[in-house]
């Protein structure tokens, strides 16, 4: 009996003892393992960038970041709350590699509450709930000199964006002065849709990426003409300029020759000044075209002004017109680059997953060039060069898919160009404009004929880029502008820029954006259909054609009002006869190809949702039965023994 007891009393208090000790083991894991993980996602998206661990490293004076989260009030929305807890996580890491440098504060501010008046006075903004209550959601960083840098509300369409969003703001107050972005354009970057007499009118908004490069940098706009440019700009970013003249041209040559660094975008067909003034007309003094050719020549870059490529394989997604049988086609000239067709080797587009351009021209290296020729964006090889006059013209996207000829060659859109340069002015400075100072034309003493050190360009063959329209939806929450990227062509801007600046920090967690994972079969799937689709309907027209034709030489046998057959002879009816009857036939098939453009998409979705539903369970089932008749067989093996 006593034995009994005894074994009881044991069993209860290992029972106790594992208990505690359960819990001392989770207690002690989430104080001491908080931050530890294993990042098992594809793309890592839960682990630090390099570039992230390195600027926390760099941080030299105190940052203290205020993360204002109304935990009492978000009791009823889960998905906040299961955010607030990544934000959290991302910031305590994020501390953990600053050396002490980062100061984490984390307030919950009650309703009226100095907490709550302190959060709108950083710039934070509440977001009202059904109940009358405010929930506040957002970040405020100060530094020692009295930096402020917020975002205001941590919104789920920027979730993707976290770590840059909270790595931007440590960067902006890490460093007592932005460097300086000097920009020579004839974009209305800074005025957006509608132009300059929109702006008059206060009308106006800035292109986003133009929001984006006044956030990271201080900018600075040179004037179409000027002689000069100031040694405290970094580097000068040249997008779409119109044409220039000696001094200006001059001016740029010397930069490049004294150091200085450029991202210069040119293009053959701007599509942005010719929709961007008011109700979508031309910009008030817009170029179609820019051109730097007297420099490019020194840069050892060639870009054709005739050519546009033509990219099927990369054609973005457009509405098909008139054609209602089919919402949407392939528009060759506009491109939907993916990473295949970006250089994974250079810093600036190692992590990009997709950039939206169009009309683009393309690069060539000159044969007497001085310098290095580095791609790093060329379309696919699926590609043509286009004669820009036929684009002109505005054919539809099926006519530019039936005279599409691929040359199986990759065209250079955007190239890394380093080395040495020699002046463009061989001769020396050209001579001062008219209305020039006295004293501020550059001299021969001064002029310098090749370069102190290697030149760093990137050039770039297109300027819709810059286009809202082509890479970002805009929305509005809580009276800001949100935002939601669907393409990388910010972040491009921004990798560039900082390369060309020195800072390559920021650069690889720029791209951790939510990446499109493209249906590669269904998109093959569709492109097979169009093609079948676009042969029988080019077919069919052409029979439509000869058929009017036809008819038309045989109305003219008939008086006016007459039935035109009666002039016919037998064999002329029936060959009229014959041919509707193809043509019938025509039409009957290229209905059959309309209605299998789909097809085959559909039938690939329903054996994935068999597979997925259906098929998974079923071996699973299958496999627990077998192991339970095994097991059973064991079973009655024993049992005869």
């Amino acid at each position: 009996m006593n034995t009994q007891l005894s074994r009881r009393a044991i069993s209860i208090a290992t029972l106790v003892l594992l208990a505690v000790f359960f819990v001392a083991v989770n207690l002690f894991s989430n104080i001491s393992f908080r931050t530890s993980r294993i990042d098992l996602t594809q793309s890592s998206l839960f682990t630090l960038s390099d570039g992230t661990r390195n600027m926390l490293q760099e941080i030299e004076e105190p940052i203290t970041l205020r993360f204002f989260f109304s935990e009492s009030l978000a009791t009823d929305y889960p998905r906040i709350r299961t955010y607030a807890g990544r934000v959290r996580d991302i910031l305590e890491e994020m501390r953990s590699y600053s050396d002490g440098n980062l100061v984490l504060e984390v307030v919950d501010p009650e309703p009226f509450s100095e907490d709550e008046d302190r959060a709108q006075s950083l710039g934070l903004k509440g977001a009202p709930t059904t109940e009358g209550e405010v929930i506040y959601f957002g970040l405020a960083g100060t530094n020692l000199v009295d930096g402020l840098e917020a975002i205001p509300f941590f919104t789920d369409e920027r979730e993707e964006y976290l770590e840059y969003d909270v790595a931007r703001l440590i960067q902006n107050l890490k460093r007592p002065e932005k460097p300086v972005l000097g920009i020579v354009t004839n974009l209305p970057l800074d005025t957006g849709a509608g132009g300059l007499q929109a702006a008059m009118r206060g009308e106006s908004q800035s292109f986003l990426i133009y929001d984006e490069l006044l956030d990271r940098f201080s900018l600075e706009f040179l004037e179409q003409d000027f002689d000069s440019i100031p040694n405290s700009i970094d580097v000068v970013m040249i997008a779409h300029p119109k044409p220039l003249d000696e001094q200006t041209t001059y001016a740029i040559d010397q930069f490049m020759m004294r150091g200085g660094r450029a991202l210069v975008f040119l293009d053959p067909h701007s599509e942005v000044s010719l929709t961007a003034g008011p109700n979508g007309q031309p910009v008030q003094g817009y170029t179609e075209a820019s051109s730097l050719d007297q420099l490019m020549a020194s840069w050892g870059v060639e870009l054709d002004p005739t050519k546009v490529i033509g990219d099927r394989d990369n054609a973005q997604r457009v509405q098909a017109g008139r054609n209602v049988r089919r919402q949407q086609t392939d528009y060759v000239v506009w491109m939907a680059l993916g990473s295949d067709d970006a250089n994974s080797d250079d810093v600036v587009t190692a992590d990009i997953d997709r950039l939206n351009l169009g009309t683009v021209g393309h690069l060539v290296q000159r044969d007497d060039a001085t310098t290095s020729f580095s791609p790093i964006l060329s379309s696919s090889t699926d590609s043509m060069l286009l004669d820009l006059e036929f684009v002109k013209t505005g054919p539809t996207p099926d006519a530019l898919l039936r005279a599409f000829e691929p040359t199986d060659e990759a065209y250079v859109i955007a190239a890394r160009v380093a080395g040495p340069l020699k002046s463009a002015f061989i001769d020396g400075p050209p001579p001062p404009s008219e209305d020039a100072q006295p004293g501020t034309s550059p001299t021969a003493e001064d002029h310098l004929a090749e370069s102190k050190e290697n030149a760093n360009l990137i050039i770039v063959a297109d300027s819709e880029i810059f286009d809202d329209r082509f890479w970002v939806q805009e929305q509005s929450y809580l009276g800001e502008r949100i935002a939601i990227p669907m393409a990388d062509n910010a972040t491009f801007i921004l990798n560039a820029v900082d390369n060309l600046m020195g800072s390559n920090d920021l650069i690889s967690l720029r791209a951790r954006e939510k990446s499109e994972r493209p249906f590669l079969v269904v998109d093959e799937l569709r492109r097979e259909a169009e093609a079948t689709f676009l042969a029988e309907e080019e077919a069919l027209q052409a029979k439509i054609a000869e058929t009017e034709e036809r008819l038309a030489a045989l109305q003219t046998r008939a008086p006016a009002g007459a039935d035109v057959e009666e002039f016919l002879s037998d064999d002329e009816a029936l060959e009229i006869r014959q041919f509707r009857a193809e043509l019938a036939e025509s039409r009957t098939a290229l209905r059959d190809v309309q209605r299998n453009l789909r097809r085959g998409i559909e039938d690939l979705g329903s054996t994935i949702r068999f597979v997925n539903v259906a098929l998974v369970p079923l071996l699973i089932a299958g496999l627990a039965l077998v192991l339970a008749l095994l097991r059973a067989q064991r079973r009655k093996r024993r049992a005869g023994l």
